[in-house]
């Protein structure tokens, strides 16, 4: 049966209908926010998947292109793969939701939100995230949910909720937040150096919103909601981890203990054989649950040394961070590169500089169309010892990549500081833990290596957490966490940002949410973490952006002409404009608002480029003189092009201070010569003169003007010219006098 739910979310209308579209789904709700409309379903398999170890989850983000009045571009004009927005979009929205369903659930379970139109005020993103919490939660599916979720923008040090089109443009953060009505699940930032404490305040007021989404999508399942299914367990069975804890508790304790990964993963490996024999010599097929159980015992090992004696395997305090080292200028002829390691972390960057023509296009439901900075993160096989082939980029690929771009953009010059389309590169090379935050570090290194003239440095730091299982406000945040504690941690809180403030966050979770002093207290973690970075290894390594371009990197000129001028620049089918390239080597590119940029390696090329275009959009004025070169010869005169673009008319009789009967016995097509401007008539025709450039020959006459054979001489008699109406009477009558004309 169709049912209609209302409320309100910062001031407009959030209206949730549910009953009458996608009823073969376990939980669908078509859901609007203001005039965002989003089809939010999720659907759950009958039976679970054979032969995995982990909850199969799928989060779905469609974006499409009716939803904002467009047609796809390419030959298919149709919808392809997923877009990077509708990529971190899906990861947004699956990082709050995936905690809160059962570990030991195998069946498959597949979100999917399609966006069908979209309010430039009203984010399909936040809308499809409601949509998706109130579709688990009405549906049959296990889930400890709900969860509700905002987006907080800072005006003038105020929070706004959902901001708006306008508002977002003008705002100095935006940041995705998600939570239960008692905890944070989710935080995605990008934000202008806010602030630790501002941060933490505007994540305080977004809690309270959420509070009442939550409330409100609590009041539609008391309604509508379905009894949850019950399924069959995955985990391990109690007595079988009961004999692996007895048999194997203090050897992976010690096994455990190195700071070496690939030593740890040894001892770890040589374990499960031992319990896994152990297993099948109590009862033959235990040994199938050897994987899981030691998987199950580790984590509890690290954990228990964390949280009861504070002792990391690789020995550290829990705020000290592991070992740092870095350089630049690694690549020879690249723009910049840069190497940066922590601990067993290694990223190297390479950053390239380009004309802004060669910005990243985009094509998705909102307003921004080109991206001129590109982060781009690699994450090979062989970084932690897989003989894994390489692939395109996957969403987690595509996820680091965002957030290490997202992290420097604050600290960018403006296009008219550094007209520059800029894309830096992380190859990760090793991994053992936060490895997007050591690629924030790198891309700092190679932006300044580049010359990039970035405002400050900015250090990327990860902070973990363990929770008490029988207490959650018992918590403990530790510094720098590798590989192991990311596995078996509860949280991967990344932060990164400047001396003065947050650039990005985000904040991944394995339990069910966060208390404020949990995430102030990784705030004060992680800041004190990113200040130690930037100035005891970033700075010392390269004090400041490089004061020059590396040789290999492209001059870039950046000019504003007048509009009504650009058609000269470019001239009839481009004639001017491929001219000028032609003959200076550099790449030139007009805006339709008159901003002109001259790329080229070659500076002496870019100035000369830069002096034609001048000459171009210059106008001449009476009396200068230009060099030029002579283009047609007519009967009457030469026509000179003085400057790129601009022809004028030397007459026959400015060619030389002598009579010339013949335009061939002064001038030859493609001459050179210097000519003066003499004269622009009312049609803007340009008259040039040679000899008014040359000497005047002493005791020069100037000469009467010519007759022209065969017709009078118009300049010598001036006056009135009788027509084939008028006689020679002296005054005549009224009709003879009519059919005068004036010739002048």
């Amino acid at each position: 049966m169709e049912r209609i739910f209302k409320t309100e979310i910062a001031g407009r209308p959030l209206v949730v209908e549910t009953g009458k579209i996608a009823q073969f789904a376990n939980g669908s709700v078509l859901i609007r926010y203001g005039e965002t409309v989003v089809l939010s379903t999720v659907t759950a398999a009958p039976e679970p998947k054979e032969g995995i170890d982990f909850f199969p989850l799928s989060v779905d983000y469609e974006e499409k292109l009716y939803a904002v009045g467009k047609i796809p571009g390419g030959f298919l004009k149709r919808e392809g793969r997923p877009g990077e927005k509708a990529i971190l979009t899906s990861r947004v929205i699956d990082r709050p939701i995936r905690p809160l369903f059962p570990k030991d659930l195998r069946n498959d379970v597949v979100v999917s939100n399609m966006v069908m139109a979209v309010d430039p005020d009203c984010l399909p993103e936040i809308t499809a995230m409601v949509g998706t919490s109130i579709a688990i939660a009405i549906s049959d599916i296990p889930w400890k949910g709900p969860i509700g979720g905002v987006v907080l923008g800072l005006i003038d040090g105020k929070t706004i909720i959902n901001p708006t089109l306008e508002q977002r443009e003008q705002s100095q953060m935006y940041v995705t937040l998600a939570g239960t009505a008692t905890k944070i699940c989710m935080v995605e930032a990008g934000a202008n150096e806010v602030p630790d404490d501002v941060m933490l305040n505007a994540i305080a007021e977004g809690h309270e919103v959420i509070k009442e989404i939550v409330k409100f999508i609590n009041s539609i399942v008391d309604e509508i909601g379905k009894p949850k299914f019950t399924y069959e367990s995955a985990d391990v069975p109690e007595e079988v981890f009961a004999a692996v804890k007895e048999f194997g508790w203090d050897k992976m304790r010690a096994a455990v203990l190195s700071d070496d990964k690939s030593v740890r993963d040894a001892n770890v490996s040589a374990l499960q054989e031992e319990i896994a024999a152990m297993l099948e010599e109590k009862e033959e097929g235990l040994s199938s649950w050897a994987p899981d159980a030691v998987y199950k015992l580790e984590k509890k090992v690290v954990r228990d040394y964390l949280f009861r004696e504070h002792v990391r395997v690789d020995g550290r305090a829990l705020d000290q961070i592991r070992p740092l080292s870095c350089d630049v200028g690694v690549l020879p002829r690249v723009h910049g590169s840069s190497f940066f390691q922590r601990g067993q972390t290694q990223v190297m960057n390479v950053c390239t500089l380009a004309p802004l023509a060669e910005a990243q296009k985009l094509e998705g439901l909102d307003e921004q169309t080109t991206k001129r900075y590109i982060h781009h993160y690699n994450f090979p096989g062989y970084s932690v010892g897989e003989a894994k082939s390489s692939r395109s980029p996957g969403r987690r690929e595509i996820g680091h990549g965002a957030l290490a771009e997202r992290s420097l953009i604050p600290v960018l010059p403006s296009e008219e500081e550094f007209p520059y389309a800029i894309r830096t590169v992380s190859e990760i090379t090793m991994s053992n833990g936060s490895t997007s935050q050591g690629s924030v570090c790198a891309s700092t290194l190679s932006l300044m290596d580049a010359g990039v003239p970035i405002k400050r440095p900015v250090a990327g730091i990860s902070s973990g957490l363990i929770v008490n299982e029988e207490n959650d406000e018992d918590f403990l945040v530790f510094m720098d966490i590798q590989g192991i504690e990311d596995f078996f941690g509860d949280m991967d809180f990344k932060v990164a940002g400047t001396t003065e403030g947050i650039t990005s966050i985000q904040v991944d979770i394995k339990v069910e949410g966060l208390s404020l002093d949990i995430i102030k207290a990784a705030f004060e973690m992680t800041h004190k973490g990113r200040l130690q970075i930037i100035n005891d290894v970033i700075l010392p390594c390269i004090p400041a952006p490089r004061a020059e371009l590396n040789k290999y990197a492209p001059r870039i000129i950046s000019m504003q002409i007048p509009v009504d001028k650009i058609r000269e620049v470019i001239g009839s089918g481009g004639k001017v404009i491929n001219k000028i390239i032609a003959d200076t080597g550099a790449d030139i590119n007009i805006n339709d608002d008159g901003k002109l940029y001259i790329s080229t390696p070659d500076l002496e090329a870019a100035d000369k480029a830069q002096k034609i275009i001048n000459g171009i959009i210059a106008d001449p004025e009476v009396g200068e003189e230009f060099d030029g070169v002579v283009t047609r010869l007519m009967d009457f005169g030469a026509f000179v092009e003085f400057l790129p673009g601009k022809e004028g008319l030397v007459h026959i009789s400015k060619l030389a201070w002598n009579r010339v009967d013949k335009v061939e016995d002064v001038v030859h097509e493609g001459d050179k010569v210097r000519v003066k401007l003499i004269e622009i008539d009312s049609q803007g025709r340009l008259n040039l003169s040679i000899r008014d450039t040359l000497p005047k020959p002493e005791g020069y006459v100037e000469e009467e003007p010519r007759k022209r054979e065969g017709r009078p001489n118009r300049e010598r008699r001036g006056g009135f010219k009788p027509n084939r109406f008028e006689n020679n009477n002296d005054g005549g009558d009224e009709g003879e006098r009519k059919g005068r004309r004036r010739e002048f």
